[in-house]
């Protein structure tokens, strides 16, 4: 396997600027996901690492070498595409084989290597059939095995498994993450499924609108956003999102919260926030996430890092494993993953519990993290 190194990676077309200054260092081993919304660049920026499109300027290394204008079938990199992209009149093994025969390597070896992937993937039994004979998932196993049997450099990813049914989805996930953990591969993926890029990464580049909002693991991500897009972004339910005063009462630095005409309601901030006193006075935006959010319980003390609130159920949604409920705090509406068997009913006011350990806040003009 080998290192990556994208270095100041510019892409235009025309006057229109689709990918703006991109730069990644991917060491050996790395599982990259390139996540963001239609049309944020992730795909372009993988054309340009597959040697499919030239970028408008920067460079691209790979182990070391400079393969920024560098021919596609030189780069020594495999990509897996969205539509499979195989061919019909030829067999699961001549599909695998393909690409072997194009390089002219040795026609025992090519049998080897077929015999081989077939039997990681596990699909020795698929071998003479074709691709019109198989279903989705198999024959993303074959698109995957073609790209492992040359034994490439690199492994490219571009939204493998956006064709697939919901089960068949996570099923293929799992034997992506598997794979790679066998493999030690280096591998840049594609998606706009958050869910995938939590579950696959080690890192993982979120995008938006040709820039990259925040390199980071799947940890720092989801608990450190970098700013108000990342929150929203990644997560499910997506993280909630409030703006607030921050004032001082009793002494201490507190959140105050109000919409409209409803009560206003104050919540003190643990010691680890008092670097919003050079907020105080001022409005930032507040993010907690679904899971910090649960019932008080009669007779049980809330911890140094929660505080009680008062809310009213707004909408109640079992999801089988727990439930989503929708509540109303001084008007902001608020969502929390509580457990299934939860006796709620839409209309009540209850006491919720917020955990402020996982609390962060972001500038309410640049919406970057402040604290």
């Amino acid at each position: 396997m080998a290192s990556l190194d994208l270095i100041s990676i510019k892409k235009s077309f025309d006057a229109v600027q689709i990918l703006h200054d991109i730069s990644i260092t991917l060491a050996d081993g790395e599982f990259l996901v390139l996540v963001g919304p239609s049309g944020c660049g992730k795909s372009t920026l993988m054309n340009i690492i597959a040697g499919l499109d030239e970028p408008t300027g920067g460079l691209l290394r790979l182990d070391g070498q400079d393969i920024t204008h560098v021919a596609p079938a030189d780069r020594n990199i495999s990509m897996v595409f969205q539509s499979y992209a195989l061919y019909p009149n030829m067999t699961v093994a001549k599909n695998i084989e393909f690409p072997l025969q194009m390089r002219k390597v040795p026609k025992e070896i090519r049998t080897e290597r077929v015999k081989g992937v077939a039997k990681l993937l596990q699909i020795e039994h698929l071998l003479d059939r074709k691709p019109r004979q198989l279903s989705g998932g198999q024959r993303q196993r074959v698109a995957i095995g073609r790209a492992l049997a040359r034994e490439p450099k690199l492994y490219l990813f571009d939204e493998p498994l956006s064709n697939l049914d919901a089960q068949l989805r996570l099923d293929m996930r799992t034997e992506i993450k598997k794979l790679h953990q066998r493999l030690k591969s280096t591998i840049v993926y594609v998606t706009h499924d958050q869910i995938e890029a939590m579950t696959l990464a080690t890192r993982i580049a979120v995008m938006k609108g040709g820039v990259v909002q925040q390199l980071g693991t799947p940890h720092e991500v989801y608990n450190r956003p970098a700013n108000t897009f990342v929150a929203s972004f990644m997560g499910s339910p997506r993280m909630n999102l409030a703006k607030a005063r921050v004032v001082e009462q009793d002494g201490a630095l507190a959140l105050a919260f109000q919409l409209g005409e409803r009560p206003k309601v104050h919540i003190a901030l643990p010691e680890r926030l008092a670097g919003l006193r050079s907020y105080l006075g001022q409005e930032v935006i507040a993010g907690i996430r679904a899971e910090a959010i649960g019932l008080a319980t009669d007779g049980i003390a809330p911890t140094p890092t929660q505080r009680t609130v008062s809310a009213k159920v707004e909408v109640i949604e079992p999801t089988g494993a727990n439930t989503l409920v929708v509540l109303n705090l001084a008007g902001f509406e608020l969502t929390a993953i509580l457990e299934p068997e939860v006796a709620l009913v839409v209309g009540q006011e209850t006491r919720f519990l917020l955990d402020l350990a996982k609390l962060v806040c972001f500038d309410v003009d640049t919406e970057a993290l402040i604290a």
